[in-house]
């Protein structure tokens, strides 16, 4: 039994990480463009240095991103030549509402995601759309402090109401918040939260939480209101959490560690906060506020899948002194037994077996890989080719451990997007040089370049993964 015949294999991107034209087609200003590359982007996207517009001293790689707003017909021909039956991609907020409150929309914005669908089928590829990859209009922060207000809730229903409507036909697979765990991790990125001196941090971020969580679910229920056939998934940062040895105590640090990120799509997926949140939130004084009805419409709006990103494993301890290594927004203490890429980010192909059934474990329903990948140096040789045997060596071990899962674990799994199918600018770092992509983009970290497109070795080892459905996996 393998892989599903309509196994949905594809890559994915976010709009503030290729789109650019920031300030096109009435596109308004966004958390995610402010985000600087540089040794101050850490302390802007955590919500501890306020950054609420462009400044001098500054270099902001979400302008120009990969000029993906010019170039999208060339991108996803050469998507298509790959054989993608799937792309995952994200709606910028600020083109529907360019600043977020408005009761009526940007037309242009909607014309320009239409005509990008309509690009999609006609090469056979089922766009999957991130509703928020980490956009938050820049107005809504400064006015009403980003999603620690409830009227976020409104303002984000009425953008799913418009999004849902225009695209009837078009799109039917929806995903409400990219990894929504990382609003524990990088707020103002995560939920545009900029923190005031003497703040009550951990209470913010989890009644913005319950904002987003509130939202997915009246997102969900529109959905299906609106279209029947729409499929709705939640989204997390995943990676299984292993003790650093067998100490008891390291045993529940590591499970205490995988429930700060599951006790979302516990909600999302279960239809209501777990009993041991609602322990830690006593604990902490923390106390949500929640409106009439917010219980019942979690319960009764639950997603129909769950999709996640994975690129490593994490270890936990509660031992000091011992070696840190990179992650995606995590750092983790350093496994003795795994390699790592050049961020540091540990490579741990059975950790994907391992978090795919977790996951299946605990929710009993469908998942969908909607990023794994390696961010990698990629240098042309003299003739502009580019050898990424590292990176076909590694998304090949990782599907051989995704096919696992399904096919002897039993694991029922939609599809798998690899993160970044074309090169754009990294999330955590603002960094063009941390390349993911099978298609190379002439671009650098100081915003230098053609911006040409060029297939790496790794464009044509993907379209034959493609072809024999991932039973060909060899690299020749």
């Amino acid at each position: 039994m393998g892989l599903r015949k309509d196994f949905l294999w594809g890559g994915a991107t976010a709009a503030n990480q290729c789109e650019g034209g920031y300030n096109e087609g009435g596109r308004g200003l966004a958390n995610v463009d402010v985000a600087p590359i540089g040794e101050d982007r850490e302390a802007v996207i955590s919500g501890n240095m306020k950054m609420f517009d462009f400044d001098e001293n500054h270099r902001y790689p979400a302008k120009v991103g990969i000029d993906m707003y010019h170039r999208y017909k060339e991108d996803i021909a050469l998507f298509g030549e790959m054989g993608f039956k799937t792309y995952r991609l994200s709606i910028a907020w600020t083109r529907i509402f360019p600043k977020g409150d408005e009761l009526e929309p940007n037309e242009e914005g909607l014309q320009f995601y239409e005509d990008l669908f309509k690009e999609c089928h006609k090469y056979g590829i089922e766009p999957l759309v991130t509703i928020t990859h980490f956009d938050c209009p820049m107005h809504l922060i400064k006015e009403y402090g980003g999603w620690r207000n409830r009227k976020m809730v409104e303002f984000y229903e009425r953008l799913c109401k418009v999004l849902f409507t225009r695209y009837k036909g078009l799109v039917k697979y929806w995903l409400t918040f990219n990894e929504i765990n990382m609003i524990l991790h990088a707020p103002f990125m995560g939920a545009g939260l900029y923190f005031e001196e003497g703040e009550n941090k951990e209470q913010v971020k989890y009644q913005a939480a319950h904002h987003e969580l509130v939202s997915s679910a009246v997102a969900t229920k529109i959905a299906h209101e609106i279209d029947p056939e729409n499929q709705v998934g939640c989204m997390l940062a995943a990676g299984a959490n292993y003790p650093y040895n067998c100490r008891p105590e390291d045993v529940w640090a590591s499970r205490q560690a995988d429930r700060s990120s599951y006790f979302f799509i516990d909600v999302q997926s279960r239809g209501e906060y777990p009993a041991y949140v609602l322990k830690q939130l006593e604990r902490e004084g923390i106390t949500i506020q929640m409106e009439e009805g917010d219980k019942e419409l979690l319960k009764n709006n639950t997603v129909d899948f769950i999709s996640f990103s994975y690129y490593s494993s994490h270890v936990t301890t509660t031992e000091n002194n011992v070696e840190k290594t990179d992650g995606n927004a995590f750092s983790s203490v350093k496994n003795p037994y795994l390699d790592s890429s050049e961020w540091g980010w540990q490579i741990d192909p059975l950790g994907l077996r391992i978090t795919m059934n977790d996951i299946y474990d605990r929710y009993q329903k469908p998942l969908f890989i909607v990023e794994n990948g390696l961010g990698a140096i990629d240098e042309p040789d003299e003739n502009g080719n580019i050898t990424d045997d590292y990176r076909i060596d590694y998304l090949s071990k990782h599907i051989q451990a995704m096919k696992d899962a399904v096919e002897t674990d039993g694991v029922d799994l939609l599809g798998y997007t690899t993160w970044g199918c074309i090169d754009l600018v990294s999330a955590g770092t603002g960094e063009m040089k941390k390349r993911y992509g099978f298609i190379y983009v002439d671009l650098d970290n100081e915003g230098n370049g053609t911006l040409e497109r060029r297939k790496k070795k790794s464009f044509d080892w993907y379209k034959k993964v493609i072809a024999t459905n991932g039973e060909d996996l060899s690299n020749d």
